[in-house]
């Protein structure tokens, strides 16, 4: 599914069961070792996806680390993104010459839980997730902004190597697809010009939410 909120440029697996965890390099390994058995499981599963996108790169298959702050450490010349919900996992890749960065998010389709939803939509946000709500009651949007706001988070960072709060977008989602983030804050400097928001693509399916921004080169 996350293939279809990305353009043709990017690379990108899934799957909807886990891996086992003997597909980890050493490296890997090693670091999560200490991890109780679902996050290990999340992160072999993220990984093993990871690597059928690279693959699709003529990238062949490595250790990808985690950072400091648990992004992904992608091989020179790539970016990319990796998600992990219950009954869903993905990763995204592309040449850094075809996307300058990716952010991919899947969510079940479910209400966030009580008062969290405070936390993450801002105050002009709030009207538009009632009239939402109203008009499409098949989408539970609280969660779909915390989805989409999570795929800005997640092309941003690897941009700025800095925290972005969800109070620091703000988001305009379209019943039709489409989202469209505007930062808040001071934003990176590419070519020369200030990225002032980050556009972005969602989709309902199966009990799952995904969204996923592709910033083009």
């Amino acid at each position: 599914m996350i293939e279809e909120l990305l353009p043709a440029s990017a690379a990108s697996a899934a799957m909807l069961t886990d891996a086992p965890e003997t597909t980890l390099f050493p490296i890997e390994e090693e670091l999560i070792r200490r991890a109780v058995g679902k996050r290990r499981r999340e992160f072999a599963t993220g990984r093993v996806c990871a690597r059928k996108a690279l693959e699709q790169l003529g990238i062949a298959p490595g250790p990808i680390p985690p950072g400091d702050r648990g992004e992904p450490l992608w091989p020179d010349g790539i970016v990319g993104s990796i998600t992990h919900c219950d009954g869903y996992r993905a990763a995204a890749a592309a040449n850094i010459d075809e996307l300058i960065s990716i952010g991919i998010d899947a969510e079940p389709n479910t209400e966030l839980p009580d008062q969290l939803v405070e936390d993450i939509a801002r105050p002009e946000e709030m009207p538009m997730l009632a009239e939402l709500s109203r008009t499409e009651p098949g989408i539970h949007w609280d969660r779909m902004l915390f989805s989409a706001k999570e795929s800005v988070y997640k092309a941003w960072f690897p941009l700025t190597k800095s925290w972005l709060g969800f109070e620091d977008a703000t988001l305009s989602i379209d019943p039709q697809g489409t989202f469209a983030a505007r930062l808040l804050v001071p934003g990176p400097v590419l070519a020369g010009s200030e990225v002032r928001g980050f556009d972005g693509r969602w989709l309902a399916r199966g009990g799952l939410l995904l969204a996923a921004v592709a910033l083009k080169a």
